[in-house]
């Protein structure tokens, strides 16, 4: 285990420290091998066939919109509500409501997408190999086939304007996607998609309202947005550790980790490290050590992303999901606060968030 920031940097950035434990760990689930565990010019070109619909134009004029509808259509339901668990309410579906409309699917499938989501995250962080959840996984790794393979196929031959179209039809180096690649890919995009949308969001709002005067600026100065996601990211990232396996044996600053070794790349620990940040224990999204400007690409200064070649695809796509969200819910809400005075514990190992955020709102009453 690895909790240094300088040592989980140099295990998220450097080719000797190789993704073959997703093998195991994550692709029986996702059916197939999927960009966490390429490397090379596979995965140069396996990028670049599905990262330009998670940034620029095709994010800001075909998917936008389809992140602030959904946003609106979950805040509607609790809007004149006193209070609701944003969790439940909002911060676990919104991500995945979006995928859903993004692939071009029924809306219909909303719920049992988010519950297939739920089954492939509950693997994911299964390190203990529980074989009830093994079962579950595998189980819907094959409704999942099952359900998108006939889509795919009406698809490539009448493609529309949404992604998984994009996905059916990109070609690069004369290399394109087939069925099972696109399988693994939707099923790894409402896994890491969704989990980290889901659990920031609702970081964010506890975060913000454990420090009301920082709320207060988010609510002056809507830039600031951007900043408390960072900050968030930096003091209660989603995912809380990530394996790397060594090609061969390396030293790092506590000794060396011998080839074959199954590294565990401690996230929350490095982006809490004194030896990096100032105060790190203390969530403060004014802190200059780290850039909002940088922290969206594989430069970042925190590690909950990644680093390098393997830096999250979709994190344009995160960042536009949480300035949506976070916004609506602030113009809805002219009062948010916790429902019972007091911030809610967070749960989790692998993955770590609020398993409830139970608040009291005030609503606006006219809606504009």
């Amino acid at each position: 285990m690895i909790s240094r920031y300088e040592d989980v940097q140099r295990a998220f950035r450097e080719p000797v420290f190789t993704n073959d434990h997703y093998e195991w760990q994550i692709e029986p689930v996702h059916g197939g091998r999927t960009l966490l565990r390429m490397s090379g010019h596979e995965h140069a070109v396996r990028r670049a066939l599905v990262a330009p619909a998670f940034r620029g134009r095709d994010l800001r004029e075909k998917f936008l919109p389809v992140i602030e509808r959904n946003a609106r259509d979950l805040i509607d339901d609790f809007r004149n509500a006193v209070e609701t668990d944003l969790v439940a309410a909002f911060a676990t579906r919104f991500p995945i409501n979006v995928i859903v409309d993004m692939l071009g699917l029924d809306r219909a499938d909303h719920d049992r997408f988010h519950a297939w989501y739920k089954t492939v995250v509950d693997f994911f962080g299964n390190l203990g190999r529980d074989p009830e959840i093994t079962a579950a996984g595998l189980r819907v790794s094959g409704e999942l086939s099952a359900y998108l393979h006939p889509i795919i196929r009406a698809r490539r031959a009448a493609p529309g304007d949404d992604l998984l179209s994009t996905l059916c039809t990109a070609e690069v180096d004369g290399t394109r996607m087939n069925d099972q690649d696109i399988t693994a890919f939707v099923s790894l995009l409402l896994s890491a998609g969704g989990e980290t949308t889901d659990k920031v969001l609702a970081g964010i709002f506890r975060n913000l309202l454990a420090h009301p005067d920082q709320l207060a600026a988010v609510r002056a100065d809507r830039s600031l947005v951007v900043a408390a996601f960072v900050e968030t990211l930096r003091y209660t990232p989603p995912v809380q550790m990530i394996i790397r396996q060594p090609a061969e044996d390396v030293t790092l600053s506590g000794g060396t980790v011998p080839a074959g070794a199954t590294l565990i790349c401690m996230i929350g620990a490095a982006n809490r490290d004194e030896r990096r940040y100032d105060h790190p224990d203390t969530f403060d999204l004014f802190r200059t050590e780290v850039s909002a400007a940088r922290a969206f690409g594989a430069a970042a200064d925190h590690v909950a992303f990644g680093l390098g070649r393997h830096f999250c695809v979709g994190a344009l796509l995160a960042r536009a999901e949480v300035e949506v969200g976070v916004n609506q819910l602030l113009d809805a809400f002219p009062g948010i606060a916790f429902a019972d005075g007091t911030a809610p514990a967070e749960a989790g190992v692998f993955l770590r968030g609020p398993k409830r955020l139970a608040v009291r709102l005030t609503p606006r009453g006219d809606r504009g």
